[in-house]
């Protein structure tokens, strides 16, 4: 079989659509650009092993989770089902990030990524910022797990281990200059994608009632973590922001926060810069 061919049984007989079968061949094949006038033959057990993954995208499983990986703010990293998916939005938070760290502090920089999962908030910042002395911190030990995967693909050094939210943290009685999260914020009754809701772990998606029972948790402790002068960037539902403001408010209060929309116009992300002066 060629690739020709295998797009047109991926497209006919899969019911998979042109994006969705780019990505799968040149992640499955290895291909910078897949060459569709391409009439070399392709090796029959890659051809079976394809077409078993192309039956996994057709029941409905995300095609991250049936390639084992995910392109995230340039870097390829691991993922597995029982791990949230990430998402463009997130890289987002990322680039904001990465400039305030530059802009508001010095060489010695010590960041914590709450609720980790797969590593690629901190991992991300690690190799855009060598010198960053990075933490991962998450509940699920598949998380844990899989974001030291990523680390030693990645080729960085983090500290990486497992808290319910700050607990441990708080314990081993470190200091932080950068908190950032994605924190789970979908309300408990959001509608959302039968594919997301499905197969990607609800403990990952959800946050309570109103969405935030975690930026909750993470704000009222977050000043027994936190060096002097430190920077909160959160990621935040679009219709949050009212709210952040206000919890920002009651745990920092006077405290200058900064509110940025995603490439859609949301509001997305939600800084806290804490004695932090222009």
């Amino acid at each position: 079989m060629t690739y020709q061919e295998l797009i047109k049984i991926s497209k006919e007989k899969y019911k998979i659509d042109d994006k969705t079968i780019d990505y799968l061949i040149k992640h499955y094949f290895k291909l910078q650009e897949i060459d569709k006038s391409n009439n070399s033959k392709i090796d029959k057990e890659k051809v079976k092993d394809f077409k078993d993954k192309a039956e996994l995208i057709k029941k409905g499983i995300p095609i991250q989770y049936v390639i084992g990986n995910v392109d995230f703010y340039g870097y390829e990293f691991n993922i597995k089902e029982g791990v949230l998916i990430p998402r463009f939005e997130t890289e987002e938070l990322i680039f904001y990030t990465k400039q305030y760290i530059l802009n508001y502090f010095n060489d010695n920089i010590s960041l914590i990524d709450v609720g980790t999962g797969s590593g690629v908030i901190g991992l991300s910042l690690k190799k855009e910022i060598p010198n960053l002395k990075a933490t991962l911190i998450d509940i699920s030990f598949d998380a844990i797990e899989l974001s030291k995967q990523n680390a030693k693909k990645l080729g960085v050094e983090v500290d990486i281990y497992k808290s319910d939210m700050l607990k441990e943290v708080i314990k081993k009685n470190k200091k932080y200059d950068v908190l950032i999260s994605n924190p789970p914020y979908l309300k408990e009754d959001e509608e959302i994608m039968d594919i997301v809701k499905k197969y990607e772990p609800e403990t990952a998606l959800y946050g309570g009632p109103d969405g935030l029972k975690y930026y909750d948790l993470i704000l009222k402790d977050a000043k027994k973590i936190l060096n002097d002068k430190a920077l909160i960037a959160f990621e935040i539902g679009a219709d949050q922001k009212e709210d952040l403001i206000a919890l920002s408010q009651k745990y920092f209060k006077g405290t200058k926060y900064e509110v940025k929309k995603d490439l859609q116009g949301r509001d997305r992300m939600f800084f806290i810069f804490y004695n932090i002066f222009d």
